[in-house]
């Protein structure tokens, strides 16, 4: 795309803030290099603006836009239509303009296990250990069900959020998956899993040195475990570089990132989009 007219079709991104996504970098790298007539932009939309801004998008014929933190959830009201996995979530990141008005789904999920489906694993014998009960969990259970496995350990430092969080998934696919556990079970946990995700934000730039699991409890993972962090600055993050120095292999948020950006741009376009150009330009950019 080396021009803008009134024909370039609108893509974009919400948030509040959203001035440091890097999903911009990445979908304008692929769209150039597919030749399309496209343009993907930041949006800054505050909470309480947001039915405006939907409105906004549909009036000036936006193709799709994705929604971060803090419309993931909020964003559910204003579609007519939405992925029976991401109802299930309860959030939404992706969406698309259909003849009845927005289609929702969550390609956090996609994102998530693409890294994962490259490994040799049986998953049907895998229950992973999941750090954190936010947002960001929720797609890593929904993630970790696709790929087959049978049970979810879910930790938390909350009692009451934990509990929150099982609740909310009640009347879903998923609810049997999940079971719950408080942070002083880590130990018993670690050395039964093969799959270790940290959802939680420590660690996360520029609290660089912060990790959610030191050495000697990383230590006691199994030699074939994975540890998976969500966060992608720094890169690695300190809990995934003690989990190196412990042979583990791992894998951090940027290739999630990429993933969940190539499925929705996919979606958006309905052709298949260079996913390693939008890594590389993600890994510039970083």
């Amino acid at each position: 795309m080396t021009e803008i007219t009134g024909k370039t079709q609108l893509l974009g991104i919400i948030g509040h803030p959203v001035e440091h996504s890097l999903s911009p970098v990445m979908q304008n790298a692929a769209i150039a290099s597919l030749e399309v007539d496209a343009i993907y932009v930041p949006f800054p939309v505050n909470p309480q603006q947001l039915k405006d801004a939907i409105a906004g998008f549909e009036a000036i014929g936006v193709l799709g836009f994705n929604a971060t933190i803090p419309h993931k959830q909020a964003i559910i009201e204003f579609l007519s239509d939405i992925d029976p996995a991401a109802a299930a979530i309860g959030a939404v990141n992706t969406v698309l303009r259909i003849p009845s008005g927005w289609y929702g789904t969550n390609t956090d999920v996609m994102g998530f296990i693409a890294p994962l489906r490259k490994l040799q694993r049986d998953w049907s014998q895998i229950v992973p250990v999941v750090l954190g009960n936010g947002g960001a969990a929720r797609a890593v259970v929904a993630g970790c069900v696709q790929l087959g496995c049978p049970q979810i350990a879910i930790v938390g430092r909350n009692e009451n959020k934990l509990t929150q969080f099982k609740q909310s998934w009640q009347n879903t696919p998923f609810a049997e998956a999940i079971n719950l556990h408080s942070w002083d079970k880590l130990p018993a946990l670690l050395p039964t899993t093969q799959l270790l995700v940290n959802t939680t934000p420590i660690g996360m730039s520029p609290h660089d040195t912060a990790t959610p699991v030191e050495s000697t409890l990383l230590a006691t993972l199994p030699d074939d475990a994975i540890a998976y962090d969500l966060i992608y600055t720094p890169r690695p993050t300190q809990f995934l570089h003690l989990a190196q120095q412990q042979g583990k292999t791992i894998i951090d948020g940027t290739e999630m990132l990429v993933q969940q950006g190539a499925a929705a741009l996919q979606l958006w376009l309905q052709q298949p989009v260079p996913d390693k150009i939008m890594r590389q330009a993600l890994l510039n950019a970083l």
